[in-house]
């Protein structure tokens, strides 16, 4: 059936999302993947949108977009939403606490070490001139990078104060707030920029955080993590890491997780990803500290005591990989691209049918050979898998993250659901009939 035809409270099993371009795209990378559960949780009072609750996250949709989800109905559907609905683990309230259990169509491919040799990987650290430059000056540019309603801005108006201002990038709408903030002994340049589910380029905060990224060449940059929804955030994550950019991880709303009673080995999670990880609560200023200490520590070399963390390459397996390797060759004989570019993030995305990587390719010199090799790998990835490169891709990076979560042996609790509170409003205040008669 489809996802549409579920009624509030009732609940099914993700079969298959159709569609196409990047409708289909968007829809998966906010969580809709085959074998998750996903929960009616309320109708608007025209019955449109709907917001259902999916791997811990709430989203709403319309219902000629849910027509595109179809799903198996499963029993006991009306049972209180605080069942966890797998809580971004893949399991049900019964099995809370227990070892993450994962969709069948979900492949995990161990991480692939990136080769230290490798003249056109980029480094994570500043040049010695960089350094140099930063221990005179003791200035750190930090850009924020997570998901809606991660906590990025409250992380920014913690640390920055009054001192803000609103930006704009030229030929788009969205802003990123600029700030600064003086601590331990270092001036701090921040950017707020506009939350996003992945660095794809169908929409324009994708495509503006995607730009700050490649153009402004921050010195470091703070993923900030829901820790609550922890599957879900590290979807940008792996993009992030495709990217190559120097990160540290901000687990935020972190009290979340201890009060319900969430296991988190964040420190070997930290590890496999080659990303440091500090729980944070930017409500109240926990973790700030130590997060500011980590950048300085990453930016300037200061390691300390702190373990070293490893740049790895996501793997997506061998096809798509061998394919990777193929189009890197021919990017890496491009100054242009590879001094810019990660050469392999260009190429996953070259794979991912990004437009704004044709774009970038098709001035090359052998764009005609690049993309052949794109397509020809696309056409194999087709062949071994069914499905095309782009889905194959976003099933590799989720198949990494269900993986890695369950090396760490990632679990839920059985604390009490934080949204309680705010859906009981929603259903009374979005009710037919006293919806209405309250707001007028």
């Amino acid at each position: 059936m489809k996802l549409s035809e579920l009624k509030t409270g009732e609940a099914g099993i993700i079969v298959k999302v159709s569609g196409h371009g990047g409708f289909r795209k968007r829809i998966i990378e906010m969580g809709f993947i085959s074998g998750k559960e996903v929960k009616v949780l309320l109708n608007a009072p025209l019955k449109d949108p709907v917001k259902y609750r999916i791997m811990g996250y709430e989203v709403s949709l319309r219902h000629n977009e849910a027509d595109l989800i179809e799903v198996q109905p499963i029993g006991n559907s009306l049972q209180d939403t605080t069942d966890n609905d797998s809580q971004d683990t893949g399991t049900n309230n019964d099995n809370a606490g227990k070892k993450t259990q994962y969709p069948t169509d979900s492949t995990y491919n161990p991480p692939l070490e990136a080769d230290p040799s490798d003249p056109y990987e980029p480094t994570l650290a500043p040049d010695e001139e960089e350094k140099r430059h930063n221990q005179q000056l003791h200035t750190i540019n930090v850009a924020l990078v997570g998901n809606p309603n991660c906590g990025k801005t409250s992380l920014f108006n913690f640390a920055s104060g009054a001192h803000e201002r609103v930006g704009n990038y030229s030929g788009v709408t969205v802003d990123a707030k600029y700030g600064y903030t003086d601590m331990m002994g270092y001036h701090f340049e921040l950017v707020d920029l506009p939350g996003t589910y992945s660095l794809s380029a169908y929409s324009p905060e994708e495509l503006y955080v995607r730009k700050q990224l490649v153009d402004k060449t921050p010195d470091i940059v703070v993923n900030v993590i829901d820790a609550s929804n922890l599957e879900r955030n590290l979807y940008l994550t792996t993009q992030l890491i495709d990217m190559n950019v120097p990160m540290v991880c901000a687990l935020n709303m972190y009290d979340e997780v201890e009060n319900r009673g969430d296991h988190i080995d964040y420190k070997k999670l930290g590890m496999l990803l080659g990303v440091p990880m500090v729980p944070t609560v930017f409500t109240s200023g926990r973790g700030v500290r130590e997060l500011f200490q980590t950048i300085i520590q990453n930016c300037e070399g200061k390691k300390g005591d702190a373990p070293l963390y490893r740049h790895i390459h996501i793997n997506h397996g061998h096809e798509i990989e061998n394919g990777i390797a193929e189009i890197q060759e021919h990017l890496n004989e491009e100054s242009d691209a590879s001094q810019k570019y990660s050469t392999r993030y260009l190429a996953i995305k070259l794979l991912e049918n990004d437009k704004e990587a044709e774009r970038l390719v098709k001035s090359f010199p052998d764009a005609t050979e690049i993309m052949q090799h794109r397509d020809e790998t696309a056409r194999r990835v087709k062949e071994e898998t069914g499905k095309d490169s782009e889905t194959a891709i976003m099933d590799a990076k989720y198949g990494f993250i269900h993986g890695a979560l369950q090396e760490v042996h990632y679990t839920t609790g059985k604390g009490k659901d934080a949204y309680d509170t705010t859906r009981t409003i929603d259903k009374i205040l979005t009710n037919k009939y006293l919806g209405f008669p309250l707001f007028f």
